[in-house]
């Protein structure tokens, strides 16, 4: 018995023998007194171990059998050595048909000494922005180096969160930060969802241009903007304003996003035996929505901000890098090192007209002007690669040419002094060096 069940059967024998009332012995045990009376009865019939209760030392219903236990602890350190606990537990039921609470699981593995790989670092307290009530109101982005694909090797993952509902919007995996991915992901979140109202991210030259002094109201005034990167020419086309952060802080949710993808995203790419960016790029694809249906969360009111893309524009003309060039008088401009030309099947831009040049991946090298695109040719090189390919590469290294014997500059003033004993060397040499002074 434990004390407090010693402490009951001292109550309920003084009941029995008449010391205390059943009122009162209720009142001590804070029990009703029906409980009294079944206690009482029970002492009686069945002696004091009618006190202790009939669960101890039995078996939930619901208890964990043994092999399904060992079954557990041998696949967390095999097959899931990498995967944190609450992401073990999802896996098991997923792909092993183990169907257990979080935490049954912590428990079991815990009790084998089996330590989780992802940290719990302390909390510490701060101010905490509140979540924007709708979503498409405010997204995020960023871009997180890691070896996602294993390997000592770090590739650059970019993405995308809602801050109103901590939806992942849209990821994209290239082996450096780079523009074209964050084109890639704000392509996703367009399409899949639509256009946000505000993009917020750090100050990297990406988004913004570096050290840039604010305009003066007399600028303000004459009409002059602030100089966008290309990442910001897009973004002011589509009507989207890019909020900078200060801190990695200020930027919490899609920071706290990277720490959940280190855990989870690199056991989920090796389970499906992933090695290549192209083939993770296309797993996003089935992967966002299981990750949004396990983390994200509704919006404080229900109807988005997301706005709609115009039908008359191309996303893959706004989505791209766009530089100022001069035609010449046969429709050729220079870009990147090389010459293109307009290739329209109706009527081209005028001679000498400032063009808009289009590049990116998806299509290549475009040309606009008023509003009108054109292809382009690219089979004219540049008269500087023209140059260069002129210009011959000197295969091997010139040997140093040794002069001969009756050559100019053997015959100097002091090559007599060869010929001369040492003492008439030294006078000779003296003699120079006073004539040269």
């Amino acid at each position: 018995m434990t004390q407090k069940e010693i402490m009951k059967l001292k109550v309920i024998n003084q009941a029995i023998d008449g010391t205390l009332t059943v009122k009162e012995a209720a009142a001590v045990l804070s029990l009703s007194e029906r409980q009294i009376k079944r206690l009482k009865k029970g002492v009686r019939t069945q002696g004091p171990g009618f006190i202790i209760h009939k669960n101890r030392n039995r078996s939930p219903a619901h208890a964990i059998d043994p092999d399904t236990r060992d079954a557990v602890i041998k696949l967390k350190e095999t097959k899931y050595l990498k995967a944190n606990f609450s992401h073990f537990t999802e896996l098991l039921a997923e792909y092993e048909n183990v169907h257990a609470s979080r935490s049954s699981i912590h428990r079991i593995l815990s009790s084998a000494n089996i330590k989780s790989p992802k940290k719990h670092r302390k909390i510490k307290p701060h101010h905490r922005r509140k979540r924007k009530s709708k979503a498409g109101l405010l997204v995020q982005i960023d871009a997180s180096p890691f070896p996602w694909l294993g390997g000592d090797e770090l590739y650059n993952l970019h993405g995308a969160i809602d801050d109103a509902t901590g939806q992942l919007l849209g990821l994209f995996l290239s082996k450096n930060e780079s523009l074209n991915g964050y084109f890639e992901v704000m392509r996703q979140v367009i399409v899949g969802f639509g256009i946000p109202v505000q993009l917020y991210s750090d100050k990297h030259t990406i988004f913004f241009v570096p050290k840039q002094q604010p305009l003066s109201l007399d600028e303000q005034l004459e009409g002059k903007q602030a100089p966008l990167t290309q990442f910001g020419k897009a973004m002011d086309e589509l009507g989207i304003k890019m909020i900078p952060a200060g801190s990695p802080q200020a930027k919490g949710r899609i920071e706290r996003l990277w720490e959940t993808l280190q855990s989870r995203l690199t056991v989920e790419l090796e389970l499906a035996n992933i090695k290549s960016v192209e083939e993770a790029n296309a797993f996003f694809t089935a992967f966002l929505p299981r990750f949004n249906k396990r983390f994200a969360v509704p919006p404080a009111c229900p109807d988005p901000a997301f706005g709609s893309l115009d039908e008359r524009l191309n996303l893959d003309f706004i989505l791209c890098v766009k530089e100022q060039r001069k035609l010449d008088g046969s429709h050729t401009f220079s870009f990147k090192g090389r010459c293109y030309q307009i290739n329209a099947k109706g009527p081209n831009p005028p001679p000498r007209a400032k063009i808009t040049v289009l590049y990116s991946p998806k299509f290549g090298v475009m040309a606009s002007y008023q509003g009108q695109t054109y292809a382009t040719l690219s089979t004219i090189k540049s008269p500087a690669d023209k140059t260069a390919e002129a210009r011959p590469t000197p295969t091997k290294t010139p040997k140093p040419v040794k002069p001969a014997t009756d050559h100019p500059w053997k015959k100097a003033q002091c090559s007599f002094l060869y010929e001369q004993s040492d003492r008439e060397l030294l006078e000779a040499l003296f003699n120079s060096t006073l004539a040269w002074r």
